[in-house]
């Protein structure tokens, strides 16, 4: 029988996760406490969105702690298991029989299964200071840090439901919600729009652009917006920036010829284990369609994930032998 080590050589397991966000290394956690062979790819730095995030708390467990800090004790927690981790780009996944073959920027790596946790990416407003306050002002998430902005005034940056929703989210902990949209109309349902307009916390601000974050000292201490109607700009004081403007999934893998069931906004839809339309190959975490994304939800996406894989490996290596059978029933050595 080939050796741990021939297989590891090999590029064979049992499991391939893509992605080490937080549901990456949780499926790569189960997996390799079930003793089968896995490898987590991750292009960078394991933790994903959570490099981006400054001060978390709302992550059971912890009362503060920064996003770096939990990444570190996540994929520590991970190697102890004995789980490979490679540094490399994911650029495939197609079907080979009952296998499934992982193409990279470093080679292809083949498993019984792929779990999916590559996440996303929230569009950026690609303007002035945004990316130099990300974390420390900007966020894209009214969830995880609307309570850091208790009784100042904040933007919501977009016009859509995402944007409305959260708008009137952040007026639990906000003195004042700006909602500054490009268009004259929002795209949000009308019922959300009402609620808005109805909060006495919050204004509207419509033909407008963002086009600059302004900031001092790691903070942010305003925006610039532009009227589209006049060309005219003005300062904004607020101390948060929150930006709506759509959320891309990291789906491209897939081979052309391969479908994979996907919402309208391109996430994936699962069943209740994680699977995908595809047999074998699961999502977790921010790539899966799906009410919110927390830590906590891509969390649990990818226990369920690993630890239904785990069990049909289990399966698969104890059924037996299919006996070959001819037109006369099962075959047998020929007799001399």
């Amino acid at each position: 029988m080939e050796s741990l080590e021939a297989m590891k050589k090999d590029r064979q397991y049992d499991v391939i996760i893509i992605g080490a966000g937080p549901a990456g290394l949780t499926a790569a956690l189960y997996a390799g406490r079930a003793r089968v062979r896995t490898v987590l790819l991750e292009r960078g730095a394991p933790g994903g969105q959570l490099l981006n995030t400054d001060a978390i708390e709302d992550y059971p467990g912890f009362d503060h702690i920064t996003g770096v800090e939990l990444a570190q004790r996540m994929a520590d927690q991970v190697t102890k298991f004995g789980v490979d981790l490679e540094t490399t780009g994911v650029t495939g996944i197609r079907s080979r029989g009952n296998k499934k073959v992982v193409e990279t920027e470093n080679g292809t790596y083949t498993a019984d299964f792929v779990i999916l946790t590559a996440g996303g990416s929230p569009k950026k407003l690609g303007i002035p200071g945004e990316d130099e306050f990300q974390g420390r002002g900007v966020s894209q998430c009214a969830v995880c840090d609307g309570a850091f902005f208790k009784e100042q005034e904040v933007a919501v940056i977009g016009g859509g439901d995402a944007a409305v929703e959260e708008a009137v989210f952040l007026t639990r902990y906000c003195k004042k919600v700006y909602i500054v949209h490009r268009r004259a109309e929002f795209r949000a349902q009308a019922i959300l729009v009402e609620a808005a307009r109805s909060n006495p916390k919050v204004e509207m601000i419509t033909n407008t652009v963002v086009t600059e974050v302004k900031g001092a000292d790691s903070e942010v201490t305003g925006i610039t917006l532009k009227d589209l109607k006049t060309g005219q700009t003005r300062p904004l004081p607020v101390s948060g920036v929150f930006v709506f403007i759509g959320f891309v999934p990291n789906t491209q893998f897939f081979d052309r010829q391969e479908h994979v069931e996907h919402d309208p906004l391109g996430f994936l839809m699962t069943d209740a284990t994680m699977q995908t339309s595809v047999p074998g190959v699961y999502a977790a975490g921010d790539v899966r369609s799906q009410l919110t994304r927390q830590i906590t939800t891509a969390v649990g996406d990818a226990t369920t994930a690993a630890i239904d894989a785990v069990k049909k490996l289990e399966l698969r290596k104890h059924q037996p032998t299919p006996v070959p059978v001819d037109a006369y029933g099962p075959t047998h050595p020929t007799e001399s």
